[in-house]
């Protein structure tokens, strides 16, 4: 097996010790934020967004107002990214029913998928304003029929984005807040004066709202760790070019100064050609800034000898999305297993999927995609078991089975529970051997 790296990020070690700084910095600013509240609050709003309203959270009027200073063009292209979003959601909630079955004779066994009663809904805005997250969270919550949806956000060039402001509107949010950073997702989940707590985070965010996310859940539920964007291009040369691996690459990286992006190919030539179009780009790019530190501190460019040792590089890497452009995409998608969303053919591309196509973009980070996917409308339901024992003669039959099985384990509690059924429901013969009571053994 030979795996070469043209090109190297930062190694784990420094990348461990990046992420024990963040650990320690949320840490602390939660639990500012549990004691101290809205003071904490509105005190890190002023540090890190020069931001101090009267009040975080926008009326009425402030939302109409905002919207109505969007043109016409801009609020129909939120509403048609936001339709196929909410359609895409609603065929998902169909796929998940309630069921109900009679397992045995007169033992029935369902499960019910219960919403979630209220949900954070975080969408970043402080460097770019992401229109699209509103869609993601608060839409698809929405869909799920959530009944109080809260959606944060930060000021962006220190007021209230508009077009973010009327896409969480517009997607169902009962409360609006314009707030951002480790402040807002820990006052929804902690609540202040304010803001009543919610049951679950979701969204994405930088590392520092990924982490608060990590530390909060237990308190609260979360979607997934959603921390910077992720982007792998897997490629060959029978269906990519370097223009297009770079500009994929690229388009990615430039989210901030930590966005992981890898080029896994089995070409070098490609390899080779995609690493000067991508200092040739980076020349004209004009969110070259935040690109270029992404790409020198998190950039790879890894060569392989054989798809299949592309496939494991893949899996192991487990990138939040994944572009494939090869001459066997479907092959890809039908053996990859560990990634957080793929985009088959050179058509395709992650920014369809950030902004539009309509499959969610909250997406696993940081390995997660080992054992969650992205964000869905099932995120937002619970599933609910339930059962029910409808005749006599149920009851005194699994009343015997389940007294035998405690006592096997010593719960002699667990017996009576099953036993005081059985000599109920049993009829003058007890069945099936059923254990004696234990306060009949104790006399």
């Amino acid at each position: 097996m030979t795996i070469t790296y043209l090109k190297k990020g930062k190694s784990d070690a420094a990348r461990a010790d990046d992420d024990a700084k963040t650990r320690a910095v949320v840490e602390q600013t939660l639990q500012d934020i549990e004691t101290r509240g809205d003071t904490a609050v509105r005190e890190l709003s002023e540090k890190f967004d020069s931001y101090s309203p009267e009040t975080f959270r926008l009326s009425q009027q402030e939302i109409d107002d905002l919207i109505g200073q969007l043109s016409a063009r801009e609020l129909q292209d939120i509403q048609f990214a936001q339709e196929q979003v909410v359609n895409f959601a609603r065929a998902q909630r169909a796929s998940m029913t309630d069921i109900e079955v009679e397992t045995l004779p007169g033992v029935i066994l369902g499960h019910r998928n219960i919403p979630v009663q209220s949900v954070g809904c975080y969408i970043p805005g402080g460097k770019f304003p992401m229109v699209a997250s509103a869609h993601m969270s608060v839409a698809t919550a929405k869909v799920a029929e959530v009944p109080r949806i809260v959606a944060c956000t930060p000021p962006f060039n220190g007021k209230p984005n508009p077009a973010v402001i009327a896409a969480m509107h517009l997607g169902g949010a009962d409360e609006i807040y314009v707030m951002g950073g480790i402040q807002a997702v820990g006052a929804m989940a902690l609540g202040t004066e304010t803001i009543d707590p919610v049951h679950m985070l979701v969204g994405p965010g930088n590392a520092f709202v990924a982490e608060a996310k990590r530390q909060l859940y237990g308190r609260v539920g979360i979607d997934l760790f959603a921390g910077p964007t992720e982007t792998m291009v897997i490629a060959d040369e029978t269906a990519a070019d370097a223009e297009l691996c770079a500009t994929d690459l690229l388009g990615q990286a430039e989210h901030g100064y930590n966005s992981p992006a890898v080029l896994l190919t089995n070409s070098r030539q490609l390899a080779e050609d995609t690493l000067a179009e991508i200092d040739r780009l980076l020349q004209i790019l004009p969110t070259a800034a935040t690109a270029q530190t992404s790409w020198e501190e998190y950039g790879e460019v890894i060569v392989c000898d054989t798809y299949d040792e592309m496939l494991q590089v893949a899996d192991d890497i487990a990138s939040e999305h994944v572009q494939v452009m090869t001459d066997r995409d479907d092959w890809f998608l039908e053996n990859m297993t560990c990634y957080g969303a793929l985009f088959l053919g050179p058509r395709t591309n992650v920014a369809n999927g950030d902004k539009v196509i309509g499959t969610n973009h909250t997406l696993p980070t940081h390995k997660a995609g080992r054992y969650t996917g992205g964000l869905w409308v099932g995120k937002f339901l619970k599933t609910h078991s339930y059962q029910k024992i409808m005749t006599d003669e149920a009851a005194a039959m699994v009343g015997a089975y389940g007294s035998r099985l405690c006592m096997l384990e010593g719960f002699v509690g667990h017996a009576e529970q099953c036993n005081v059924r059985v000599r109920r429901y049993g009829g003058e013969n007890v069945p099936y051997g059923a254990a004696a009571s234990y306060r009949e053994a104790a006399e």
